[in-house]
Formats: C-alpha cells, sequence, structure tokens
C-alpha cells in the first residue's frame, strides 16, 4: 500500500503550478507543427524544486503532467507524454535531492532541475514516439492514418526533435530558475 503524506499546502502548491503550465501549453498550442515545447515541465520541476516529495509522489506529479500534456497536444504522439512526465519527474527529484547535481550549481537548483528533467522527458518522448512509428507502424495507421502516410524516417525523426528538446531545456531552465526564489518566498 502506497502512503501518500504531501501536506494540503504542498497539493495546492502542485495544483498551481500545473494548472499554470497547462495554460502555458494551451497558449503555446498557437505555434504550428508536429512537435511543441514542452513548458509544463519548467512548473512540475519547480514544484519538485519547491516541496521535495517522496519518489512516489513525484511519480503521480509526473503522471498528471504527463495526462495533462497528452490532453492538450498536438504531437505526433501525446501518449507518449504519460511515460516522458514520470521520467522527467523522477529524474526532476534525483537532481533536486543532490543525486544528479554538482555543489558549484546548487545555487541554480530550480533551473538546473528543469534543464536536466527536460532532457530526460524530451529524449523518452522521443524515444517512445519514435519506436511507435518505426516499430508499430499498424498502430499508427489505425490511430492517425494521414500521419502514418507522412511519416519521416526515425533518425530524421529523431534529429529533428534534438533542437526542440534542447531550445525547451533552456527555456525551462531560466523559468524555473526565475520562478523558484519569489515561488519560495509565498511558501513562508
Amino acid at each position: 500500500m502506497v502512503v501518500i503524506s504531501m501536506k494540503s499546502k504542498d497539493i495546492v502548491i502542485v495544483g498551481v503550478l500545473l494548472g499554470i503550465g497547462a495554460i502555458v501549453r494551451l497558449v503555446s498550442l498557437v505555434i504550428p507543427g508536429a512537435i511543441t515545447s514542452n513548458l509544463v515541465i519548467a512548473f512540475y520541476a519547480l514544484a519538485i524544486a519547491l516541496i521535495l516529495p517522496t519518489l512516489t509522489e513525484a511519480i503521480g506529479i509526473g503522471l498528471v503532467a504527463g495526462i495533462i500534456c497528452a490532453l492538450i497536444s498536438h504531437s505526433v504522439f501525446p501518449p507518449a507524454n504519460l511515460n516522458s512526465e514520470p521520467v522527467g519527474a523522477i529524474v526532476a527529484l534525483l537532481v533536486i535531492k543532490g543525486a544528479l547535481i554538482p555543489n558549484v550549481l546548487r545555487k541554480y537548483k530550480a533551473g538546473v532541475t528543469a534543464l536536466v528533467a527536460t532532457l530526460a522527458s524530451g529524449f523518452t518522448f522521443a524515444a517512445v514516439a519514435a519506436f511507435v512509428i518505426v516499430a508499430l507502424p499498424e498502430f499508427l495507421n489505425k490511430a492517425a492514418p494521414s500521419l502514418a502516410k507522412g511519416a519521416p524516417p526515425v533518425d530524421v525523426f529523431i534529429l529533428g526533435l534534438l533542437p526542440i528538446v534542447i531550445g525547451c531545456a533552456i527555456v525551462n531552465f531560466f523559468i524555473a530558475q526565475v520562478l523558484y526564489i519569489p515561488a519560495k518566498k509565498a511558501m513562508r
């Protein structure tokens, strides 16, 4: 049996930040294309940096973020978010708890957390989506016939994602880092 130990205040913080992330994601859909930047990661990474959840709670945050991202999307394979966001949340927790961040970068912990979580989430998304496109083309034909006809080779797909993932990671670094100090003060 899994016991969730988050305080009400922590749940509210996560909910508000994921809500803001959902609004930002919805607004970002005006940008055309099969792949969009995922700014929700900045907000769940910030939530994880602020409340320091348990591993189970971080996975839960990632699952909720994945559902938000899958529902508010025009990406090539939205269900991939159900895998990529929990991975991003786990990585965010590892970074913020000190397992993956050198001491010299501790003053930028919220930004570094968002950056590394975005890279983990983005590359996981790319791997899952590429697997579906390449290994399960009959599934893609049934799920999105128009997309399946124009699906690029997997290497082109992955290389096309690299600038988006890296660019989004840099943007998420700044979003999380800039918001961390005022959010931390507001929590007091």
